[in-house]
């Protein structure tokens, strides 16, 4: 119970301080709106309102957009930055991700801005808030959200040029995204523009120059499109960008301005220098008057807090269990734990090695296929089209990887206890695999137990503080009542991972004389090393080419940056729930629940909803 209280305390202190540092220390209102939108799909976003923003003092509106694969949470810090210097800021769930409705169109980002054309045309109707500025509107977005921005540019742009009056977007920014920076999209904008781009894109094989000329901004005909459109109407008269150095006019909207931090794609938007560029950009393009220095950034306090969050959240699951375990109804759960496998000779450590390198090249090089094989078997959620069949289009093939490895695993376990560790004293009691029917029901009883209540905690944390336990783009959210169906669909055939898993961690990686430490950390590197390996080949091949490995399916690799550390810890809560039971099935079902979901939650899902 002491450590059960003390997650709880842990939770509530840090989710406190975190939804202060989110509101600027009670300088910032922060709440969620639910707006419908066309075609009955509705937006959820977080409002962002400073004190100063009245009905006689109305304020610049900004809405961020983020990018694939993101909900709003994870650029908490652009808006916390934004608001504290007396910007209105509209952080929205991306259509098909967090809590928005999924989209009609197939091309989101591109046709509506994730929502955000609907949020902008709304605002400026003057129905919505009487405390901004219509003729101070602007946009900002990572990724896929800065596709959205540049095309809420063009889109407002022509809409203008129809009209004959100015564009109701003043301003735009784009992080991370140059696709769509082209004559096409950029001769129609009537905004002021900045672009950021990280020097180390993983996804810049797909720009114009090769290598590591695809991503320097001083030169590539992307950036230089976006001066030359801004000053000369697309003529080519600036050969080479000043990165930092605003271009045009801000009486005719022709500023620009373009930069080129040295980072890589998914940690663009979390970095000091690239937020404190956006500030800037804004600060300068709506004439705010602030004393707050660009690089005086408070939003790393509040991922610092919420990152302890995650921590103590996922601790939880272990006294919260071992709560409900000492309750008379699931007291029978308790079995003995079955003694360790013997100690390693010689020939056993071959075994053992032989089957960690094994199973961890195929780990390795079975993902990227299973990448590919998800885009066949799922194709409607491939091609963005809405479905009920397996909706989630990157967790599709992580489902297929876990199932193939998983069968995999069990297969291994299987032969390398019928070639050798039968004939050397390896007993199957020693699994704990023995169990009731009576007995599996009430373990799946108590798993779902364990996960209502730690989702239910975290609802209320969100419902007090407006906070979620998260570390940047890796978090533990909130979701609508759809995703327990979209649970029910992906969790048994995880689940097949994930019983592997707690079925080789404890019956085959528990050794009689071997430090529980030393177990653990052997185990933890198995289940994550195949995954991992990816990443190395995937970075070490972009550090000596300028272009990384895998590139099709880049960002299918970028997702492992999430997916390596779950795996890591997967190992020690299996060999815990086993130590609880005595048995290999509470921790499969326990950590399916909860990590599947949080998987779930942070990545696009084609409902029809």
């Amino acid at each position: 119970m002491k450590l059960l209280l003390k997650c709880f305390f842990t939770i509530i202190f840090c989710s406190f301080i975190a939804s202060v540092t989110q509101s600027s220390f009670g300088n910032v209102q922060v709440e969620s709106i639910k707006i419908n939108t066309k075609n009955d799909q509705h937006l959820v976003f977080d409002l962002y309102k400073p004190k100063t923003a009245t009905k006689q003092n109305k304020a610049p509106f900004i809405v961020v957009v983020p990018g694939f694969q993101r909900s709003k949470e994870a650029l908490s810090n652009i808006a916390i930055e934004l608001s504290r210097r007396d910007m209105v800021v509209a952080l929205i769930d991306p259509y098909a991700q967090g809590l928005s409705s999924s989209s009609r169109s197939r091309r989101s980002a591109t046709t509506e801005g994730y929502g955000m054309f609907y949020l902008v045309d709304y605002a400026y109707s003057e129905k919505f808030l009487d405390y901004i500025d219509i003729n101070k509107i602007a946009t900002t977005g990572h990724s896929m959200g800065g596709n959205a921005a540049i095309r809420g540019g063009d889109y407002f742009g022509k809409e203008s040029i129809r009209n004959n009056n100015l564009s109701k977007l003043h301003s735009l920014f784009v992080s991370g995204y140059v696709l769509t920076l082209v004559d096409d999209v950029l001769e129609d904008i009537k905004s002021n523009v900045g672009v950021s781009y990280a020097l180390y894109d993983e996804g810049a094989f797909r720009n114009e120059l090769k290598s590591w000329d695809a991503s320097n901004m001083k030169i590539m005909p992307e950036s230089l499109r976006v001066i030359n459109w801004g000053l000369h109407n697309g003529k080519k008269v600036v050969n080479e960008v000043e990165l930092g150095k605003y271009y045009g006019s801000l009486e005719n909207r022709s500023l620009r301005v373009i930069h080129n931090e040295e980072l890589i794609h998914p940690f663009q938007p979390y970095n000091n220098i690239a937020t404190a560029n956006q500030i800037d950009f804004f600060v300068k393009v709506f004439d705010i008057k602030t004393d707050i220095d660009s690089k005086n950034q408070i939003w790393q306090l509040k991922e610092l807090m919420t990152l302890i969050s995650m921590i103590a959240s996922i601790i939880m699951l272990l006294p919260l269990t071992r709560f409900f375990l000492s309750l008379s109804f699931f007291n029978s759960l308790i079995m003995e734990v079955p003694k360790p496998l013997p100690k390693q000779n010689n020939n056993s450590r071959i075994i053992f090695w032989t089957v960690f390198i094994l199973g961890a090249l195929i780990a390795c090089f079975s993902y990227i296929p299973m990448v590919d094989a998800a885009k066949v078997i799922f194709s409607d959620a491939a091609s963005r089209k809405l479905t009920w069949f397996y909706p989630q289009r990157m967790n599709n093939s992580v489902m297929l990887w876990a199932a193939f490895n998983g069968i995999v695993g069990i297969i291994l376990f299987t032969l390398s206890y019928k070639l050798f560790g039968k004939k050397h004293g390896v007993k199957k009691e020693s699994w704990g695999l023995s169990a009731s029917k009576k007995y599996i029901f009430k373990t799946i009883f108590l798993s779902i137990l364990v996960f209502v209540s730690y989702y239910s905690f975290l609802f209320l944390i969100y419902f007090l503080f407006h906070v979620d336990y998260r570390f940047w783009f890796m978090g533990v959210r909130v979701f609508q009542p759809e995703m327990l169906l979209v649970l029910s669909m992906y969790a048994p055939i995880f689940f097949i991972f994930f019983f592997s898993n707690s079925l080789r961690v404890n019956g085959a990686m528990r050794i009689d004389g071997q430090a529980e430490w030393k177990s653990m950390l052997i185990a933890g590197i198995a289940n994550s090393l195949g995954l991992f390996l990816i990443i190395l080949i995937q970075y070490i091949t972009f550090y000596k080419t300028g272009t990384v490995f895998w590139t099709t399916n880049w960002l299918s690799v970028n997702l492992l940056f999430a997916i390596v550390p779950m795996m890591f810890v997967l190992p020690y809560f299996n060999r815990y729930f086993f130590y609880m039971t005595g048995r290999v099935y509470l921790g499969p079902m326990i950590t399916t629940l909860v990590f599947i979901m949080i998987l779930s939650t942070n990545t696009v899902v084609y409902l029809p909803i």
